[in-house]
């Protein structure tokens, strides 16, 4: 491209749309050739249930250790697919891009959305490109749908947790928050931290393979982390959910930041981890099928509560010292701008 910024002009519709199209945006999120480039993808039949998601992006800083906001938004949405059981299939990628953002930086981010899509077997098959003037935007937003199969009759969602069930997460959490927030804010750690940024539909592929109908619940504790999403599972199923604090997997650093910046773990996002309600005959399976997918280093996956048999959709939190506090949702947000 001639400019090494983005112009205005690039979302006018004319020549130099079509040039960031043709010679950036195309060719690395899909290499389809001008001749198929039409309105609409047409999309090949499946056998089986469909499920459909959508997700917007604006995480600050851009890039961030462990990630950034192109593999953040395909993970982000696959994740999502999975939570349902689905097999992700095909995605599309809206790009809203602020006057002034350096195209080299486009192009980092196009090409992690694409090796994203790659490693998941994942096709990008369509999109919008925007322009808007400086100051209207924050450097990119990214929307995002998503298409799935599920292949299965299993009915996984919200509402399904049930008393006795075990409360599981696939390995330690916070980190994706913290990891954004020291990137934005410039802090130097002694330990750095790293966003846990994954994809998580081969674990739930296998999961619901080897397991079945006693998987009931799984929800990715994104925005609001652990506890907000077990309080919305708590409400959903109209049961009573309670953690054990000493078996929380919250790493050291992540644990020493929180500390120091007054950040509660448990309401930090995440971007690569996973909470499933589990019967309890199936408990030492699930933590082995999640323990061959955690990364090298990890501490590993974790039973951190216990679906009991209460309405009312409360959460309390078992604590170290022998107490008990209630989880409620945050009134506002604790770190903005982070998914």
């Amino acid at each position: 491209m001639a400019s090494d910024i983005i112009l205005l002009g690039h979302g006018s519709g004319g020549t130099l749309s079509h040039r960031l199209l043709d010679e950036l945006i195309v060719p690395i999120l899909s290499g389809i050739g001008p001749r198929d480039q039409n309105d609409a993808a047409v999309l090949a039949p499946v056998s089986g249930r469909l499920a459909f998601t959508t997700d917007s992006y604006v995480v600050d800083p851009l890039f961030f250790p462990g990630g950034d906001i192109g593999c953040l938004a395909v993970y982000g949405t696959i994740n999502d697919l999975a939570m349902a059981g689905a097999r992700p299939l095909s995605l599309s990628v809206g790009l809203i891009i602020e006057e002034g953002l350096p195209v080299a930086d486009l192009k980092r981010v196009l090409e992690s959305l694409r090796a994203a899509a790659d490693r998941c077997g994942v096709g990008i098959v369509t999109g919008d490109t925007k322009v808007v003037p400086r100051g209207k935007a924050d450097q990119l937003f990214i929307n995002t749908a998503g298409i799935g199969v599920l292949e299965h009759a299993l009915e996984i969602k919200g509402s399904g947790a049930r008393p006795g069930d075990r409360v599981l997460i696939n390995g330690p959490f916070g980190d994706h928050g913290m990891a954004v927030l020291v990137a934005r804010e410039g802090l130097e750690l002694t330990a750095p931290i790293v966003s846990d940024c994954a994809p998580l539909h081969e674990l739930v592929g296998e999961l619901l393979a080897e397991l079945g109908d006693a998987v009931h619940v799984l929800r990715d504790p994104t925005r609001g982390g652990v506890a907000t999403t077990l309080k919305e599972l708590a409400r959903q199923s109209d049961v009573a959910i309670v953690l054990d604090e000493a078996a929380l997997p919250v790493t050291p650093a992540v644990a020493g930041a929180c500390a120091i910046l007054g950040l509660d773990p448990l309401f930090v996002a995440n971007e690569g981890k996973l909470l499933a309600c589990v019967a309890p005959e199936a408990v030492e399976a699930a933590l082995a099928i999640m323990r061959r997918h955690a990364p090298a280093g990890e501490s590993g996956p974790a039973i951190i509560g216990e679906v009991v048999g209460e309405s009312g959709g409360k959460v309390r939190l078992r604590t170290a010292i022998g107490g008990v506090r209630a989880i409620e949702m945050l009134a506002g947000e604790q770190l903005p701008r982070i998914c």
